[in-house]
């Protein structure tokens, strides 16, 4: 089973390639928005980035976590979990070795939006 499976619950997209911060018109009530008729577009912090360029308040971690399916050497790992603290990739879990915990944050950082990967709730052993 893939990371977004595991942690998500959504199949792995074949050839999904990723996405760059769309602009998006915030969503402004329906009293602002007669105030403010021209209200400007806002670009979704990469952090936030779902996998299909929408909003998603776990954005980060699902990109990470396809990241992870993406690459044969830690695909298929499944004692590890991704979460996210804003910009700060999260991981816990058990490793086989310190090998394994190094690449995982090698993909992680590689992922637009990650600023670092916390790795102290990882165990190796």
């Amino acid at each position: 089973m893939g990371w977004l499976k595991r942690l998500f619950g959504l199949e792995k997209l074949e050839n999904q390639e990723t996405v760059d911060a769309p602009a998006y018109q915030a969503p402004v009530a329906q009293s602002q928005a007669q105030a403010q008729p021209a209200a400007s577009a806002q670009t979704i912090p990469p952090e936030r980035m779902g996998l299909n360029g929408e909003y998603d308040q776990s954005g980060l971690a699902k990109r990470v976590a396809q990241a992870f399916d993406a690459n044969p050497d830690v695909a298929d790992i499944e004692t590890v979990y991704v979460a996210q603290h804003g910009t700060t990739v999260v991981l816990k879990g058990t490793v086989p070795s310190q090998e394994i915990v190094n690449k995982l944050v090698t993909i992680a950082k590689g992922v637009k939006g990650a600023t670092g990967v916390e790795t102290n709730q990882v165990t190796v052993g």
